[in-house]
């Protein structure tokens, strides 16, 4: 069941790193006119000429950009950081980097100088390429499984509404203005502030202290507060066995995941989910949005609105998901969410290329930003990161996530890069490629994805074990279900001598 200390640690985790992702990855895109306005006053009060316009494309696609590639520098770090010092301590040690660039974001005006704001944005970036590792990590491994996949989308949820509320926040009449936007930059440290003096409170992920620091006593400690009671066996016991199972792999590097047989369709699974996730063309039906609704007889001045209220819808859609996750299961919300984008791609194609002859097409292109978003939601952006958590064990997750995270980072950075080349080229074609990368998504996870609802870690090992031709071991004699038997003895397992 979920207790109010579970609940807690949720919140704080998903509040104080997962939202500030989402919060920056929309913060600059209604004040840009401002923040180019001060970028070329600042280069004219210094050189005494105006900025050249190319000059200025250049350093505000490195302000827009900047941010990816921080968050692929910090899915690096992800492996020797949740190693060496925990989950939780992975994030009280992230809240520096956005405690840090927050101060210089809001000070930036003050002191009359655009570059801070750059380099911030690496910063910024490096801070939520950790957070949307960690969180999903930690937040994976002190679930029960039953509340597992709920509580893995809670991080996507907070995305959502930091999306939400930069963009509320960004209105023309709130702060997104001349003199409002290095206040709106500068938020973002509040909620690391909150969780730097509260998740100290918190225990540490018991299946960490367990495992990997072998503190069985700690980690029956931590798992009776999360749980709210004494009969904790069943659970240590499973970990005990998960233990024994890794003990001759030791610990995973990404490039020994990389060469490990008995991991091989979990990591192209990953891969997988995770292009799919960011070419699926999320940040292009959001920067093409605008244009639709402009199109369809939207005035310019209620379009920033109308993008609010797609931000809403993101947030309902993906609240949904964490309600109907356990008992859909996550196979199915892959499939519907990847279904729904693909579908939806390939008729805002006709739509948009209609819509100057036929006069209801415009609402037409309407209705698919739409249903898109809500697949998006529901499927293709919360599950995959549950899935990482799922699909590997206690010495491989935090390599997997250092995979996962950097194909994740790689793929937006490129999208955003790419995607006005696109555009200017293909027209609205551009979305017939987003519809057939969401199309192989859906076959490969038909195929390869199990189901992994209620499940624990290691029953999901035994099922990937199969597809990647590994023989596990077991005495049958000895096997018992430890979850029904609290304290029994744990099924005994390995992998054969061969597969090593």
């Amino acid at each position: 069941k979920m207790t109010l200390l579970l609940a807690l640690v949720t919140l704080i985790s998903a509040f104080g790193s997962s939202f500030q992702y989402g919060y920056n990855v929309s913060v600059i895109n209604s004040p840009a006119p401002y923040m180019q306005a001060f970028y070329n006053k600042t280069y004219f009060d210094r050189n005494g000429i105006p900025m050249d316009s190319s000059f200025q494309t250049l350093l505000w696609s490195l302000t827009v950009s900047m941010f990816p590639l921080g968050g692929l520098f910090g899915s690096l770090m992800v492996w020797p950081l949740v190693n060496n010092c925990g989950r939780k301590g992975t994030l009280l040690i992230n809240n520096f980097f956005s405690i840090v660039a927050a101060v210089l974001m809001g000070t930036s005006e003050v002191a009359k100088t655009f570059e801070v704001i750059i380099v911030s944005r690496v910063i910024m970036g490096i801070y939520a390429g950790l957070a949307s590792n960690v969180v999903p990590m930690f937040l994976g491994e002190i679930s029960p499984r039953n509340l597992r996949g709920a509580i893995g989308v809670v991080p996507q949820l907070f995305i959502t509404v930091g999306i939400l509320i930069a963009q509320v926040l960004g209105l023309n009449s709130i702060l997104g203005n001349a003199e409002g936007w290095p206040v709106l930059l500068g938020l973002t440290g509040i909620p690391s502030l909150i969780q730097l003096l509260t998740l100290p409170f918190f225990p540490e992920s018991p299946r960490y202290l367990l495992i990997q620091k072998s503190n069985e006593e700690q980690a029956r400690k931590a798992l009776k507060r999360l749980r709210g009671h004494d009969d904790v066996d069943g659970e240590i016991e499973e970990m005990r066995q998960e233990d024994r199972s890794e003990k001759e792999e030791g610990q995973f590097t990404v490039l020994s995941l990389c060469t490990f047989r008995g991991l091989r369709w979990q990591l192209i699974s990953i891969i997988v989910m995770m292009m799919g996730q960011q070419l699926s063309g999320i940040n292009g039906v959001f920067y093409y949005a605008d244009r639709i609704f402009q199109s369809a007889g939207v005035d310019d001045n209620s379009v920033q609105y109308v993008t609010v209220s797609i931000g809403a819808v993101n947030v309902i859609m993906t609240l949904l998901a964490v309600f109907i996750v356990e008992s859909l299961g996550r196979r199915i919300l892959l499939l519907a969410g990847f279904g729904l984008c693909c579908v939806s791609c390939a008729v805002l194609t006709v739509a948009l290329n209609l819509q100057n002859t036929v006069s209801w097409m415009s609402y037409l292109s309407i209705v698919c930003v739409i249903v898109y978003i809500i697949g998006h939601a529901i499927g293709a952006s919360p599950i995959p990161f549950v899935m990482i958590t799922e699909m590997f064990l206690q010495s491989s997750r935090p390599a997997a996530f250092m995979v996962g995270g950097s194909v994740h980072w790689v793929c937006n950075f490129t999208v955003g890069l790419v995607f006005l080349y696109m555009e200017a080229g293909l027209g609205p074609y551009c979305f017939l490629i987003f519809c057939a990368i969401c199309l192989v998504t859906i076959v490969y996870i038909f195929i390869v994805v199990p189901e992994t609802k209620n499940k624990t870690f290691m029953e999901i090992n035994k099922i990937m074990a199969k597809r990647n031709k590994v023989e596990i071991q077991e005495d049958k004699e000895e096997f018992k279900d430890f979850q029904s038997v609290p304290g029994g003895q744990a099924e005994k397992e390995e992998l054969s001598s061969s597969d090593l």
